[in-house]
């Protein structure tokens, strides 16, 4: 899947190759650690219900004093939501009774969707994608889509394009690459949203919005990079090895301490 900005901008992370090596799960940086676990292990906020606060409530009909059981509602994440920005809705299963005396069959509901236009001020380019009722009033809500993905959690955005156009936002921010012909107006945009960096390190945006085998792929390159430089690590480790050969063979003035007179094994 690839999606591209109007400027032919990828959002994804394409790797040179498609194998990727077993083992290198183990040895991913804790950058890409903490942004899996915010993508895929957090509990995002609440979309179809609205959660009842405290631990127990009263039944209005008895009377009776219960516990208060926020169970969520069954969500489905379709493939197909990666190449838009749903906003956090998902596709819900549930039962549809048509009747009173019929029985309940099982029905999925999906959100609305719609093919839209949205605006990054940051980068400074109008893309094309599919998107949620919900999402276009997330991205009104917060004045636009630049704010509403810097605050929004990765397991709120859930979508693998709003991961990415969140990715490439940190980026031009961290490396300032926003409006390089104006600088007026790259200083203004960049104090507009440069608050948001104080959230993530350098590293924690190297790595943030890269699927798991994209991941893996990134860390393979780098491991292929490091061997490259090995030739010349070999070189200095031969030179050390005969440094210390030729220092080995340089007389060593004997130590004429009165310890050694007591030691019996000299």
């Amino acid at each position: 899947m690839e999606s591209r900005l109007a400027n032919g901008l990828k959002l994804l992370y394409i790797p040179k190759k498609t194998k990727i090596n077993s083992g290198l799960g183990d040895r991913l940086p804790e950058a890409y650690k903490k942004f899996y676990k915010e993508w895929r292990h957090k509990v995002p906020e609440p979309v179809y219900f609205k959660p009842k606060p405290g631990k127990w409530t009263k039944d209005e009909k008895t009377g009776a004093v219960i516990p208060v059981q926020n169970i969520p509602i069954p969500l489905k994440y379709p493939k197909t939501m990666h190449s838009g920005i749903w906003g956090g809705e998902a596709i819900v299963q549930g039962f549809k009774q048509s009747g009173k005396y019929k029985s309940r069959v099982p029905h999925f509901w999906t959100p609305t969707l719609k093919k839209s236009v949205v605006y990054s001020e940051i980068l400074n380019t109008y893309m094309s994608t599919t998107v949620t009722e919900k999402a276009l009033d997330l991205i009104n809500k917060n004045y636009g889509l630049d704010h509403y993905l810097l605050k929004t959690a990765a397991c709120d955005l859930k979508t693998t394009l709003s991961l990415k156009i969140k990715r490439h936002l940190l980026m031009a921010l961290r490396d300032k690459t926003l409006y390089k012909d104006d600088s007026v107006k790259q200083q203004e945009v960049y104090d507009k949203y440069k608050h948001y960096l104080k959230d993530y390190t350098h590293e924690e945006i190297e790595w943030y919005g890269l699927t798991f085998d994209e991941a893996l792929l990134k860390m393979q390159d780098i491991d292929e990079l490091n061997a490259k430089e090995a030739p010349l690590k070999a070189k200095y480790r031969l030179e050390l090895i005969e440094e210390l050969k030729n220092s080995s063979n340089e007389p060593v003035e004997e130590n004429k301490s009165w310890i050694n007179k007591l030691n019996p094994f000299r």
